[in-house]
């Protein structure tokens, strides 16, 4: 059977809560990868979905859902904000979130400390 991205980072989460070190920082990248993955196919889905719609009315879109929008914003932009809104509230956006703020907690981040 085949796992979904999004089982593998409810999976990665679940791991991660009992997880140490180097062990939380592959659990941690993993899932950073499949989300990054999941919100580019979501964007993906939503240019072809969008395709008709006006910039002026992505611009409305975009400030429906809480974001602030700027004018020198192009279409593409436009449609990642609405991507990006739509993304954070699924399940495994919610999880990685999750994940990540614990990890941070304990001293654990995918950006290298200079």
């Amino acid at each position: 059977m085949m796992t979904t991205s999004t089982q593998r980072i409810l999976d990665l989460a679940a791991a991660a809560q009992s997880s140490h070190d180097e062990d939380l920082v592959l659990f941690l990248r993993e899932a950073s990868d499949l989300y990054q993955q999941g919100l580019e196919d979501l964007r993906t889905i939503m240019a072809a979905r969008f395709t008709g719609l006006s910039r002026e009315d992505l611009v409305t879109a975009v400030a429906a859902v809480g974001f602030p929008c700027d004018a020198s914003l192009d279409r593409d932009e436009l449609i990642l904000l609405l991507a990006l809104a739509a993304w954070e509230m699924t399940p495994a956006a919610l999880a990685y979130s999750e994940m990540a703020e614990a990890a941070a907690c304990r001293g654990v981040c995918l950006i290298p400390e200079e």
